[in-house]
Parts: structure tokens; C-alpha cells; sequence
């Protein structure tokens, strides 16, 4: 049986203290680079060291448990995805695909819609491969290519890429969110599109406006010329997760693209230098890797210690507060974003959090009268936003990572979720849309 306890919670929140407190006062100090004097994986020891001290058993027996988080499906996953996307990035600069690529973006793209035409490419990329982590690993590096020819900030283009990536990852039909959303929750998953799709489009069309204001005045510098052989590792891997090839094939053809280029069209480029790039598109995915990998055992302890179940529990009495359950369902869908957000915080893993709280999502629903597709809506909804607020979640990581910035600076530039979580807490006051035909059963 899982224990049951708040103090499972407690490392979690030591790593953020270290890892936020040092970098805020670095930064008060006027340090450069404030946040990376103490980096995340190295601030997140002790508080595995701290979840290992709180675990019963036998220390072995602990040290296994940690070692099966570290070893987790999606874990292991994502820090391929890394790998291959730190690869094919890296390659594909050194051929000269980014520079290509952004000069032949920014010779047809008016350079008031850059940064719409940015989120609009991330949400349709995401929205048909079904990934953000792979949306992030595609159109990251070409978003710093494009701030670095004009004169909009980083911090902003490389936002709103993830802001698109999140978008999709939403709203997909193959997005491993919406298929643990629509089956713990027990709905369709062309149900749960179209009451997401009324949320999420209000949110995407209220972050377009606001980034073409924020594009508007651009100076773009004149784009230099540009050979389409160099763009075409790019063409080809957004034509390939366009077509729901997996993930990781798409990134290694375009590294074998990218690397094609470079032998037969650059001068002096080698086999050996090839391999130089790629191995070095391998070490600049480090620090996210072990991170990833650190944070996978940190969960397994909080959810071995009862971490979890505590949460699920407090979140699970507040919702029975209600003397007629039928008559609050504004009530219920509070709870059920709320514990899947709280379980998203502690798990850093949108996919993970859904599959966690779906029971409980699906009895607070059953008790206050919530449509299944309308909870399975609530969950992924808010699964994303705060995936895409966490600085130690992965998407964000990714991103700093390609772009060389902070984790916590980037969060505050992500506008669409941040968006999209209002317009969803607007959707539950106002109780829209709800589903017009009730489930059988």
C-alpha cells in the first residue's frame, strides 16, 4: 500500500530553493549569468540525498527505486530526443543550414509577422507530429537564427516557439497527452479536440495579436543570400514530422541530411568533422540529459514515499467541501485542474501528471456531475500551461539549452500558455463550452 505523506514533497521543494534562491541572488549581485553559478543538476543533489533519508527500507532497496525513476520509459526518451535534436542542430549550423534557413525565411516573411509566423510554424509542426520536445529540437535554433538578424529579443523568439510547441502538443490527436487524457478520463479523443479546440484558439488568437504588436516595429537586416541545398535538412525534417514519422527518426535523417550537405556542398567538410559535430550537438544536451535523468529519480522517491498520494488526497478533500456535489460543477473542474497541475509541479512531466491524477479526476467528475470529455479537456489544458511555466521542465530546458539562456527568463516569455491558462480559468467561471449531447453509460 502507498504511504501517505506531505514530507515527500520536501525535497522538491529544497532543489527549487537552491535552484531559484542562487540564481535570484547571483542576479541581485549583479553576477552575469546568474543562474547558471549553480546549476540545476548539481543543485538537485541534496535533494536527492534528502528524498533518500526520507525513504524507508533498506538503503539498497532505496537506491533501486531511484535508479527505476533514472530508468523510466519517457525518461530515457526524452534524453535521446535530446541527444539526437543536440546532433542534428549542430550539424546543421556548422553546413550553414541556420543561416540559410533564416536568411530564406526572412526574404518571403514581412518582418511584422515574423514572430506570429514563429508560433503559427510551431503550432501547425507540433499540432501533426504529436511532440513538443521535437517541435522545440526543430525551430529553437532557427528562432535564434531570426533574432539574431534583427533586432527582436531572444528571449521572445525562442518563447514563442515553445509557446507553439506547447499549442500542439495540447491539442493533438497523437500527443501522448490527449491519448492518457481521453483514456483515464473515458472519452474520444475527437470529443476532447473540440471542446480543447474552443479554449485553445481563443488563447492562440490573443498571443498572435499580442506578438505582432510586439513584432511590429522589427528592423530586419537585409537577409543575405542563401543556397536552398543548405535549407533542405529543414525542409525535410519538418516535411517528415509532418507525416507522423517518429520523433527520433525524423532528427537522425536530418542529421544524415545535414551531414550530406556538408560533405558534397561544403569545402573542406569531412567525415571526421561530421563527427566532431555531432559530438558536439552531444555535449551541449549535458546538462539538460542529467538533469532529466535526476529529476526522473527524484519523482520515483516523492511517489514512493506517498508524496503524491498526500496531494491527491488534500486536493480530493477540499473538493468534497460541497453540500450538493450536482450543483457545483464549477467546483469540480477547480479540482481537477488543480490536481493535475500540482501533480504536473512535482512530477515535471505533463504525461506523467495526467496518467497520475486520472483516477482522481475521474471521480471528483463522476461526483459533481463533470462531462468525461470536459474533465479529459481540463486536464490536458492545464497539464500543458504548467509544463510550459516549470523551469526544470523539459520543453523549457530544451530550449535554453539551443538558445543559451536561462530557464527561469524564458517561462516569463512563454505568453501563450500563460494565456492559455486564464482563458481556461475564464472557461471554468463561465462555464463554456461544455458538451452539447451527454455519453452514454
Amino acid at each position: 500500500m502507498t504511504k501517505n505523506s506531505p514530507l515527500a514533497l520536501l525535497p522538491l521543494g529544497l532543489f527549487l530553493a537552491l535552484f531559484i534562491g542562487s540564481g535570484l541572488y547571483y542576479q541581485a549581485a549583479g553576477v552575469e549569468f546568474a543562474f547558471y553559478e549553480i546549476s540545476a543538476p548539481v543543485a538537485i543533489l541534496p535533494a536527492i540525498v534528502l528524498a533518500l533519508m526520507l525513504e524507508k527500507g533498506r538503503l539498497n532497496a532505496r537506491i533501486e527505486t531511484f535508479i527505476a525513476g533514472v530508468g523510466d520509459h519517457t525518461i530515457i526518451t526524452m534524453a535521446l530526443i535530446y541527444l539526437l535534436a543536440g546532433a542534428f542542430a549542430s550539424v546543421a549550423k556548422a553546413v550553414g543550414g541556420v543561416d540559410a534557413t533564416v536568411n530564406f525565411g526572412l526574404s518571403i516573411i514581412p518582418p511584422e509577422l515574423v514572430l506570429p509566423g514563429l508560433f503559427v510554424i510551431s503550432a501547425f509542426i507540433a499540432t501533426s507530429m504529436g511532440t513538443s520536445m521535437g517541435t522545440i529540437a526543430a525551430i529553437a535554433p532557427i528562432a535564434v537564427g531570426v533574432a539574431d538578424a534583427t533586432d527582436l529579443s531572444l528571449l521572445l523568439a525562442v518563447g514563442t516557439v515553445v509557446g507553439g510547441a506547447m499549442f500542439g502538443d495540447n491539442l493533438s490527436i497523437i500527443s501522448d497527452t490527449t491519448i492518457a487524457a481521453t483514456r483515464t478520463q473515458g472519452c474520444e479523443m475527437k470529443d476532447k479536440f473540440r471542446l480543447n479546440f474552443k479554449i485553445a484558439l481563443p488563447a492562440a488568437l490573443l498571443t498572435l495579436v499580442w506578438l505582432f504588436f510586439q513584432g511590429s516595429s522589427a528592423q530586419v537586416e537585409v537577409p543575405g543570400e542563401y543556397e536552398l541545398i543548405r535549407v533542405l535538412p529543414y525542409l525535410a525534417v519538418l516535411a517528415l514530422a509532418l507525416s507522423g514519422l517518429n520523433v527520433m527518426l525524423v532528427l537522425f535523417v536530418g542529421i544524415l541530411l545535414a551531414g550530406g550537405v556538408g560533405l558534397f556542398a561544403t569545402e573542406g567538410y569531412s567525415v571526421a568533422q561530421w563527427s566532431k559535430d555531432i559530438y558536439a550537438g552531444y555535449t551541449g544536451m549535458q546538462e539538460i540529459l542529467i538533469l532529466s535523468l535526476l529529476i526522473g529519480g527524484l519523482g520515483a522517491l516523492m511517489k514512493s514515499q506517498g508524496g503524491l498520494v498526500w496531494l491527491s488526497g488534500m486536493i480530493d478533500k477540499l473538493s468534497r467541501q460541497s453540500d450538493d456535489p450536482k450543483k457545483h460543477r464549477r467546483s469540480g473542474e477547480f479540482s481537477i485542474s488543480a490536481a493535475v497541475a500540482l501533480t504536473n509541479v512535482c512530477t515535471a512531466n505533463n504525461t506523467v501528471a495526467i496518467i497520475i491524477s486520472g483516477g482522481l479526476a475521474k471521480d471528483i467528475a463522476g461526483r459533481y456531475g463533470v462531462d468525461p470529455r470536459r474533465s479529459a479537456s481540463l486536464m490536458d489544458i492545464f497539464s500543458c500551461v504548467v509544463q510550459g511555466m516549470l523551469p526544470y521542465g523539459a520543453q523549457v530546458l530544451l530550449a535554453g539549452s539551443i538558445a543559451k539562456l536561462s530557464p527561469l527568463e524564458i517561462i516569463g516569455n512563454i505568453h501563450y500558455c500563460w494565456v492559455l491558462g486564464l482563458v481556461a480559468l475564464v472557461s471554468i467561471v463561465a462555464g463554456y463550452p461544455q458538451p452539447k449531447k451527454a455519453l452514454n453509460g
